[in-house]
């Protein structure tokens, strides 16, 4: 197989893929597979950004195979610790991911917010239109930047016209609830 960091041959190097391969699959089901590689928290990006590059050395032979593989296997105990960490802890959780900021509340945009965010009044109306299916930020209860990148959406609520129809006296009444 070749383990040490040498020149190898289409097949070594098409074995290491291989056990790179499963080693990564057991990786991210011990990883806790629902986040694992999701990226969706820098942390996230971080981690898959490393092994990437670590384990390609592996796989064409810039380093020893066994040890690059070890170097792997505490990348992704790491991650894990500090996701249960993070699990227990808020505060480092924040410290690691992030927390939302309010972009806008009851139609009204937050300009401060916006420019700390690097977002364009583009984006905020893109947004809206693929999130909530709206087009006026009137419409808006509260739009936030989640601390994975995405923008969520709540619309206002709207009130409930209510329609009451009398037929004849003595009969009953009919109540329509119109959205």
């Amino acid at each position: 197989m070749g383990l040490e960091a040498v020149k190898l041959t289409y097949w070594q190097m098409g074995l290491r893929a291989a056990v790179i391969y499963v080693a990564i699959i057991i990786m991210i089901r011990v990883g806790g597979d629902r986040r694992f590689l999701g990226k969706h928290a820098a942390m996230d990006v971080l981690l898959t950004v490393i092994l990437g590059s670590t384990l390609s050395r592996a796989i064409n032979g810039g380093a020893p195979f066994f040890q690059t593989l070890a170097a792997a296997v505490v990348l992704v105990g790491i991650h894990r610790l500090f996701a249960a960490i993070a699990f227990y802890f808020p505060r480092f959780d924040n410290l690691l991911k992030g927390h939302s900021r309010i972009l806008i509340r009851d139609g009204q945009i937050r300009q401060q917010t916006l420019r700390q965010s690097h977002l364009t009044h583009a984006d905020l109306e893109a947004a809206l239109r693929l999130k909530a299916k709206l087009d006026d930020f009137q419409q808006v209860k509260v739009a936030r930047l989640e601390s994975g990148g995405e923008i969520s959406v709540m619309p206002q609520q709207k009130p409930i016209q209510v329609v009451e129809v009398t037929v004849e006296d003595g009969v009953q009444t009919l109540r329509i609830e119109l959205d």
